[in-house]
């Protein structure tokens, strides 16, 4: 996959195998400039390079040798934030803590207005007919202005002086700058009786409208992590285990692998199992999104926080704590919460220049007005209106916020995303190679035909289930599926040749089983003839005398003509890689609705094959589900793995789809681009937000108040323009 970095962005070159990634809570962070300038304050420490996350709250660090979370903590602290170690209990931590911080926050907030109200109050009645006489006294205007400002609005000087003192600027610097500038003046003219206006008013409401804008914003913020907070309340605490023969009810924590289980009707499932013993139907809709449940009997797996919809299971754990499938979405999910775009880098390039920029903007004001109109009092104001107009926060919350909702978004719809870069580069695609079994084909062949050669058909049956006994290939599961009822013998000095065929001794016999072409048999009749009915031919040989001709169908998935068809819809070329031969391929390719395909393509090469098609330019996604599809997977612009494929092929995948549905693919892809429309949407209103505020407020048409007005609505406007993400659904499966 291309996962290359920017050159200011580049992975440390120390061992990997040294290198671990940590997650980190961060406090303090007010702004996108906040974000940018810690991000950067920890790339410059030696052994670190990090992601922070400004909607998330969050840091992921990647550290390199002995370099420990306390570096990074001291490093953090350095540059006037806090951080703590992302464990189990932090985001309940986090959550109490936030809870308290609202109800305190929202306590100030009230009292905020309680004394700002009668200072804007008094400007509807200086518009009457005695102007000026309907004034508060200023002393009074004083006494009610310095609360605000300097306890209301100490959070502003708490964090402008941490973001300061550590060689940077952000939003605080822009507010307490602003509203001091306004107090101050206003304060002198009030103390030495100067006949001047005063704007005791204007920095009182800034700080009040400020407070409300990041309440609406923390509101809003916690409904972009919901879908995780929803994954996390589906673990069950307690399980009913096995001891000694007995039922003893126990918490989740204290399963360990093999540990038998029960689930009795309407329970959820504890942990990721087996089933031994019972029939009974799932409720998977939380991994999948499907609403059909799944039947399970002895042998199939169930997975944790799925519901039992019908009869009692007695299951063998397998996946516990941080191994269960449901553990596995959670951190998966987090991930990519906390990655970043690439389409954000611009965003923080900006934000880590903004404010600096911003002053310099303000001062020109003040200085410009100033000089042509001679009057400080209006040159101030203004100055103070670019200052409070141009927060960086609604730049800063642009990306995340949209990545938090639409990650989530597709975890609910059993679509996993392993970063960020990865949802971007999704929308991009225009070429799709698609593995043929398990991918466009059910994955569960079925032998149809065998036609007897120099053998009776069952000692040909026989011989080739021996022959495949212990090979997991899907071809080598439906012979050996045909044979249970007959005896098989051992297999000695057993060969498998890959893309080819396997070959061994069975009852003193030297037999080869495998593809027509590696036994000569690729322009036999009948093995062109099963071939063109869309079936797979194995030649069962014993030295250069043919014994049998072996046929097995895979069947077409019921979506995957419609997902083709969906693909297509959106300028995508699909194109199928097999190993079958070119007229198996042809009759499959045909009833899938797929124009274009590759056989005879041996494992190791479709690697080769997906990089060919990346040739002119091409961004090209790769769906799989076998190992064998591991290395195409990686070498692909966006790997897609089938849920139920390897954990090899899930690795190596960018997206995961949890539902075997090829649609899925489709639906990821659609997700990709409602996510990035989003995020275009927000860049665009931050961007002209800044673009049309600071001028307006240069030029005198905005006065502080409802600069500061704008400046808080911008914030919430971007993250609820995310949460409409919510509406988004996938169109499902085609049955």
């Amino acid at each position: 996959m291309n996962r290359s970095l920017p050159a200011d962005e580049a992975a440390p070159t120390a061992d990997p195998e040294n290198a671990r990634v940590v997650e980190f809570a961060i406090g303090g962070m007010t702004c996108a400039a906040c974000s940018t300038r810690l991000e950067k304050v920890l790339n410059r420490q030696p052994g670190m390079r990090a992601n922070v996350n400004l909607a998330a709250e969050r840091a992921r660090v990647r550290l390199v040798g002995d370099i420990g979370a306390e570096a990074v903590i001291a490093a953090v602290a350095k540059a006037g934030f806090s951080a703590s170690p992302v464990d189990a209990g932090t985001r309940e931590r986090e959550k109490k803590a936030k809870r308290q911080a609202y109800i305190r926050e929202s306590r100030r907030f009230w009292i905020s207005v309680a004394l700002t109200v009668p200072l804007v109050g008094q400007m509807f009645f200086m518009f009457g007919e005695h102007g000026h006489h309907n004034e508060l006294p200023r002393w009074l205007q004083l006494l009610l202005a310095t609360p605000v400002q300097f306890w209301i609005g100490w959070r502003f000087y708490d964090g402008a002086w941490k973001t300061l003192r550590a060689g940077g600027a952000n939003m605080d610097v822009l507010v307490a700058l602003g509203t001091s500038m306004a107090w101050g003046f206003s304060t002198v003219v009030t103390l030495f009786g100067l006949d001047q206006h005063v704007y005791f008013e204007g920095g009182a409401a800034v700080i009040t409208l400020v407070l409300l804008g990041k309440l609406l914003e923390a509101r809003a913020k916690a409904r972009t992590s919901e879908a995780i907070e929803a994954l996390i309340r589906l673990q069950p605490k307690t399980a009913r285990v096995e001891r000694d023969g007995q039922w003893v009810e126990m918490a989740v924590d204290s399963l360990m692998p093999g540990d038998i289980f029960l689930v009795r009707p309407g329970e959820s499932v504890p942990v990721d199992g087996e089933v031994v013993e019972g029939q009974s139907s799932i409720d998977e809709a939380m991994l999948t999104g499907e609403s059909m449940p799944v039947g399970k009997g002895a042998g199939d797996r169930v997975f944790a926080a799925t519901v039992n919809a019908q009869g009692a299971l007695r299951c063998r754990a397998t996946g516990v704590g941080e191994q269960t499938l449901l553990a596995g979405i959670i951190r998966l999910v987090g991930e990519a919460q906390g990655s970043k775009a690439p389409v954000q880098r611009l965003a923080d390039r900006i934000s880590g220049i903004f404010v600096p920029v911003v002053c310099a903007i303000a001062l020109a004001t003040f200085l410009g007005w100033w000089w042509w109109q001679g009057d400080f009092a209006e040159a101030l104001v203004n100055a103070v209106a670019v200052l409070v107009i141009a927060c960086p926060c609604a730049l800063g919350l642009a990306t995340p916020t949209a990545i938090m909702v639409g990650t989530g978004q597709g975890a609910r719809a059993g679509i996993l995303v392993r970063n960020a870069e990865a949802l971007e580069r999704a929308e991009k695609i225009s070429v799709l190679a698609l593995d043929k079994t398990g991918t466009l084909t059910l994955g569960a062949p079925v032998l149809t035909d065998l036609v007897a050669r120099a053998a009776p058909s069952g000692d040909a049956l026989r011989l080739a289930a021996a022959l495949e006994h212990h090979s997991e290939h899907p071809l080598a599961r439906a012979i050996v599926a045909a044979a249970t009822d007959l005896p098989l013998e051992p297999v000695s000095d057993f060969r498998a040749e890959p893309g080819h065929g396997v070959s061994g001794i069975v009852a003193g016999r030297a037999l080869r089983l495998g593809s027509p072409d590696w036994l000569g048999m690729a322009a036999d009749t009948a093995v062109l003839a099963l071939q063109q009915a869309g079936k797979t031919v194995v030649v069962l040989a014993e030295g250069a005398t043919v014994l049998a001709l072996i046929a097995v169908a895979d069947a077409l998935r019921p979506s995957s003509r419609a997902a083709v068809e969906r693909l297509r819809e959106r300028g995508i070329r699909v194109v199928m890689l097999t190993g079958d031969n070119a007229a198996t391929a042809a009759a499959i390719a045909a009833e899938a609705g797929v124009d274009e395909f590759r056989a005879g393509i041996l494992p190791g090469d479709k690697a080769a094959a997906v990089a060919e098609l990346k040739q002119g330019g091409a961004v090209v996604g790769m769906v799989g589900d076998g190992i064998n599809d591991a290395p195409a997977l990686a070498a692909a612009d966006v790997g897609f793995a089938i849920g139920a494929g390897s954990d090899a092929a899930i690795e190596a995948a960018d997206l995961t789809l949890i539902r075997n549905d090829l649609l899925a693919v489709a639906d990821a892809i659609a997700l990709s681009a409602a996510t990035l429309g989003k995020i275009r949407q927000n860049l665009f209103f931050a961007f002209i937000y800044n673009v049309l505020g600071i001028p307006l407020a240069a030029l005198g048409f905005l006065n502080p108040v409802v600069a500061g007005a704008a400046m808080a609505l911008s914030s919430v406007s971007v993250v609820s323009n995310s949460l409409l993400l919510k509406r988004w659904q996938p169109l499902g499966k085609v049955r």
